[in-house]
């Protein structure tokens, strides 16, 4: 089609009716079989939507746009959340513990204290909430300090589901105005919103589950503009205040760090760290909650729960030292890019080095950690706005396969399916950019310059 604009509408169009079509299956009064049918066909229509998400980011990559172009990518933003809100949560029940979480603040009462279950909180039970909180019996809140910060605030100003997904979409909201600002800085044209906004994982987990992840999102953005715009000591007290909410964001801080850029936002994220934290203590050692049994449940401190470990322990039989092994392989490979990275000498445009960076260490991470939930990669379409290389657009978005486990017990065959091509696309992409980062080679006919005395 000769008209881009015409085929990017097109495209707008079409992802906001797989995502209505994904609604009229009628998934959250399903039950059984009926059930889990109805979720492998929202799956395949969310393949479909990032099919063509993918030809929509192709598009504004290719092509100039007249001024208003982006109006138009930002209504579709709007209107596919919109969309979203009319029908409850149905791909997690994580946020009515945010809302329980939330109520048992407003009653003065430290989250850490109490699983949802004990008796000493039940004035605060009802019929819409609690029964709905995941391992209300035996589990404390597992959120930590600034995530429980706006459950609080939000338990005191609209104590409700709804009113949690609205904060949540708000937070994203804010991500997004730090991006378009980030695009002006960097040089680039507006119309590269897109690139977060029709994306459809974003969009499920936050506007549909309302994740916690959002708060993450609009804090990393507020970050990166802060640092871009060399507010250093701001910049790494937001910084903290996103690994507060999800710890994940704790990886990039080596981005912020580049050009001698240290103390000053170390210390700001110390002392947001220890400020949120001491809030919580009356809780004792109860103040991380069910961290340290969830990294047991979910087999992360067995290895167990590992992509390549669980790959691995089906070919071999793996020692018993495995986990840690592997661990100080993965904190190799990252001292390794950390070091690349702070050896760098100032570029030319300092917001592109900034997010191709953010985005090369989170991707990197996430690949390592092979979390086993779609919306835990939701962050990383934030920093792929302005640097979107393929490994970070492929797990910003094929991570809803993770939606399904259509194989019990399984944490390997299925999973491949998103992390064997972002292995081999971030392999790729590091490559290009080692070559990118060569000196090139002289040509026969280049004379050197000779170094002039002051």
């Amino acid at each position: 089609m000769k008209n881009p604009r015409l085929l990017l509408l097109m495209l707008g169009v079409a992802l906001i009716g797989a995502t209505g079509a994904g609604l009229l299956l009628g998934v959250p009064g399903s039950t059984g079989s009926a059930h889990i049918a109805r979720i492998n066909l929202l799956v395949g229509l969310m393949m479909l939507a990032a099919v063509i998400y993918f030809a929509a980011v192709r598009i504004i990559l290719r092509h100039a746009w007249p001024r208003g172009t982006v109006w138009a990518v930002l209504a579709v933003f709007v209107c596919l959340r919109i969309l979203l809100l009319t029908e409850p949560p149905f791909l997690s029940s994580d946020i009515y513990r945010y809302v329980w979480d939330g109520r048992v603040q407003a009653a003065g009462i430290n989250p850490y204290r109490y699983v949802p279950a004990d008796p000493a909180l039940s004035p605060l039970r009802d019929t819409v909430i609690y029964p709905h909180i995941n391992r209300a019996t035996y589990a404390r809140t597992i959120y930590p300090p600034a995530a429980e910060l706006v459950f609080a605030a939000v338990g005191r100003i609209w104590d409700s589901v709804l009113g949690m997904r609205l904060a949540m979409l708000g937070f994203e909201a804010l991500g997004v105005a730090c991006a378009l600002a980030l695009l002006r800085l960097a040089g680039l044209p507006r119309e590269r919103i897109l690139i977060y906004a029709w994306n459809p994982l974003p969009l499920w987990s936050f506007a549909c589950d309302g994740h916690v992840d959002a708060i993450a999102v609009g804090l990393l953005g507020l970050a990166l503009l802060l640092r871009a715009r060399h507010r250093d000591g701001s910049a790494g007290a937001v910084l903290a205040g996103a690994v507060l909410v999800k710890f994940f964001p704790v990886v990039v801080a080596p981005a912020f760090l580049r050009g001698g850029r240290f103390w000053r936002p170390v210390l700001a994220g110390i002392a947001v760290i220890a400020a949120c934290y001491g809030l919580y203590l009356g809780a004792g050692a109860h103040v991380l909650g069910f961290l340290p049994a969830y990294t047991e449940q979910e087999g992360i401190a067995t290895g167990g729960g590992i992509w390549l470990l669980a790959g691995l322990s089906r070919i071999v039989t793996l020692p018993a030292n495995a986990p840690i092994i592997y661990a100080a392989c993965v904190a190799a490979v990252f001292m390794v890019l950390t070091v690349a990275i702070l050896r760098q000498p100032p570029p030319r445009n300092d917001v592109k080095a900034l997010c191709r960076d953010t985005g090369t260490l989170a991707a990197v991470s996430m690949v390592a950690i092979s979390p086993h939930y779609h919306w835990y990669f939701a962050w990383l379409a934030l920093p792929a706005v302005i640097a979107p290389s393929r490994a970070l657009l492929w797990l910003a978005t094929a991570s809803l396969l993770l939606v399904i486990s259509p194989i019990p017990n399984d944490d390997f065959i299925w999973p491949s399916l998103v992390y064997i091509p972002a292995l081999l696309l971030l392999l790729a992409d590091l490559h290009r950019s080692r070559a990118m980062a060569l000196p090139s080679p002289a040509r026969p006919g280049d004379i050197a310059c000779p170094r002039q005395s002051p």
